[in-house]
């Protein structure tokens, strides 16, 4: 029988007023649910509907947070260039 490998992914979303959010997670379905039911990151909550615009898929959750961390560090329009 084999074993799951568990996947991970950094995620960005575009909120209602624009604004982008960058996170990580290892379920995207269930982590858009908990951010459009104002129940996902303190920044999301007054900021839905939210919409998934861009992820990557990683082996490991040290990668999607490494990932997720430089992907901060970029400005705005660098994001954007990745799902316009």
């Amino acid at each position: 029988m084999l074993s799951e490998k568990r996947v991970y992914y950094t995620y960005i979303l575009k909120c209602n007023d624009d604004t982008l959010y960058i996170g990580w997670t290892d379920n995207l379905v269930k982590r858009m649910i908990a951010h459009n039911s104002k129940k996902g990151a303190k920044y999301t909550r007054g900021r839905t509907p939210v919409q998934l615009v861009y992820w990557e898929k990683y082996q490991s959750k040290k990668q999607a947070m490494q990932r997720e961390y430089a992907l901060k560090q970029w400005t705005r329009e660098e994001k954007l260039m990745l799902f316009q």
